[in-house]
């Protein structure tokens, strides 16, 4: 799951790269425009990974502690 959030995280920062320089949404491109039902899916998966990242700062510490 930690990798897969990730990933997802990853995605949208690339994506929100190329907004802020280019003004230009690949995910909104890629499969017809922010409101269509899959660009709000890949969004709303987007940001449930970032949410689920902040919980990696905590258990980072936490399997430091365990080896």
């Amino acid at each position: 799951m930690d990798t897969l959030a990730l990933i997802l995280s990853i995605i949208g920062s690339l994506n929100w790269g190329l907004i802020g320089i280019f003004q230009f949404d690949l995910v909104a491109w890629l499969f017809g425009g922010q409101d269509a039902i899959i660009s709000r899916i890949i969004y709303t998966l987007v940001g449930l990974a970032g949410l689920w990242c902040i919980t990696l700062l905590f258990r980072k510490g936490q399997h430091a502690d365990r080896e």
